[in-house]
């Protein structure tokens, strides 16, 4: 029985799925790590509750198998930057993805033409989360921390090294911003660019497709397997949700309705286009000649989940409220952006804020509920249209769990809606690319979907609404003080 554990390190959240040669779950373990929000803007993790939460899902899983599993495949939440010694201990705590700290600068790099320049070498803009901007303010501000640091990288390969000893960065993560992703190098002259290249040390050059860790005696010992099992560290969790999606075809499309709102499209060319805006990623795949061209919106569900704290109402009332407002609102309007980072894509602003329009004492908390989950799915289809989806589109996440919901994304975006039947497809995409690198036969049964339909009575009133809802965006990014040319 050819076993292989997926370990899924999200920001939150970790969860451990044992997958059989066929994609069968077999077993599984969950466990909550630490997000410290501190002020500023700051948004930091500790690099050992992290390691300690695969730990324990690690642990928990293998030991409901009769045996030990014939692998570990890796993959989690991408960006931030987590900086650790020689020995793979942090320097300071991880910065996340989510962090704003670097808002200001990012802004200066949109007047001054910075992000423009770095697009035009690499295909990713940058956003205040990345390593770009996040790199520079420490150089500024912690330039001790860095003297220090051996590595800068990220959450998947900071955990990798200190399960196996050595380092290792997915091309997927080290994408953003500075990878050239065709020849998978680092770009000079993007590093040059952010003032940032007395820097270029400490990024490791991106794994070679294929490559394959193995536990080291600290990594064994802790997690309680074997030494020298296999550990595959990567793609980060955007391209393995595509892979667990079943998206294989040039074309086709990935809409993830998580924390982040992540959109993507498989591509066989990666391209910048100097008539786009400065946004988004080409992401490398396992394959050299295939790319994810990434729109991941700063906030899906997170979105929700503030109106829904708003409204003195939770996830398990959501079915319920969009049963009780009609598709429209009522005529409420909502703009989705609430991170304190602003958004990323498919356009960058650090400035960018939310809204809930057209509000008055008729209104409902089911309105607003449904303002909010319309909006997500303009903005679903405003980062789709910009990653070129021309194919079919899959959906993930625990916003899919909702049926009304899904309903309501493949209403807004006119096409039907795939969406895979086991929903741990982050840790089941990471299992397949190990598969793969190992020489195991890949799965032989074919991938089981439901599929959600869009419903041609709201066509024209959505159609309606994502107009509405692309000319508010250009007013409110007009008044945020940026420019919004149409992508």
């Amino acid at each position: 029985m050819s076993v292989i554990i997926g370990v899924d390190i999200g920001t939150s959240v970790t969860k451990a799925v044992a997958f059989d040669g066929e994609g069968i779950p077999l077993a599984s373990a969950t466990r909550r790590s630490s997000v410290v929000r501190l002020s500023g803007g700051r948004v930091e993790q500790d690099l050992d509750d992290v390691v300690r939460t695969v730990a324990e899902v690690v642990r928990e899983t293998a030991a409901a198998l009769p045996e030990p599993p014939l692998a570990l495949a890796l993959t989690g939440q991408g960006d931030g930057l987590w900086l650790r010694d020689a020995d793979g201990r942090a320097v300071r705590p991880a910065i996340s993805w989510m962090d704003g700290r670097a808002s200001d600068l990012v802004a200066r790099w949109l007047e001054d033409g910075t992000v423009q320049e770095v697009y035009e070498h690499t295909g990713s803009g940058m956003f205040p989360g990345c390593h770009a901007p996040l790199l520079a303010h420490l150089q500024e501000h912690e330039p001790h921390t860095l003297r220090r640091a051996a590595t800068a990288g990220y959450c998947v390969d900071a955990v990798a090294q200190r399960l196996t000893g050595r380092v290792g960065v997915d091309a997927s993560d080290a994408t953003l911003p500075f990878l050239d992703p065709v020849g998978r190098t680092y770009s000079s002259e993007a590093l040059a660019a952010c003032g940032i290249k007395d820097q270029a040390h400490l990024l490791p050059p991106p794994a070679a497709p294929g490559a394959v860790l193995g536990l080291d005696a600290y990594g064994a010992e802790l997690l309680g397997l074997p030494r020298g099992l296999p550990l595959t560290a990567g793609p980060y969790d955007l391209p393995a949700c595509a892979t667990g999606s079943g998206v294989r075809e040039v074309g086709d499309g990935l809409l993830i309705v998580g924390t982040t709102l992540a959109c993507q499209v498989l591509t066989d060319r990666a391209r910048t286009d100097d008539s786009t805006e400065p946004a988004g990623m080409w992401l490398c795949t396992p394959d050299p000649g295939r790319w994810l061209r990434a729109m991941p919106a700063m906030v899906g569900t997170a979105a929700l989940e503030w109106v829904l704290a708003l409204t003195g109402t939770t996830t398990a009332d959501l079915d319920g409220l969009l049963a009780q407002s009609p598709p429209g609102a009522n005529g409420i309007t909502a703009l989705p952006f609430l991170s304190d980072a602003g958004e990323r894509a498919p356009f960058v602003d650090p400035a960018a804020r939310g809204r809930l329009d057209g509000l008055t004492l008729a209104h409902t908390r089911a309105d607003a509920v449904r303002a909010m989950c319309e909006a997500i799915g303009y903005a679903a289809r405003h980062c789709l249209e910009a990653a070129g989806l021309t194919g079919t589109l899959a959906a993930c996440g625990g916003g899919t769990r909702s049926g009304p919901w899904a309903q309501l994304f493949a209403d807004i975006l006119g096409r039907p809606v795939r969406i895979p039947v086991e929903n741990e497809v982050g840790a089941l995409g990471a299992v397949r690319v190990a598969r793969r690198f190992l020489g195991e036969a890949p799965e032989s049964k074919p991938q089981m979907f439901r599929v959600v339909e869009p419903r041609q009575e709201s066509r024209a009133m959505y159609e309606d609404g994502y107009a509405a809802y692309r000319a508010a965006l250009d007013g409110a990014r007009a008044r945020w003080g940026t420019v919004a040319p149409h992508c």
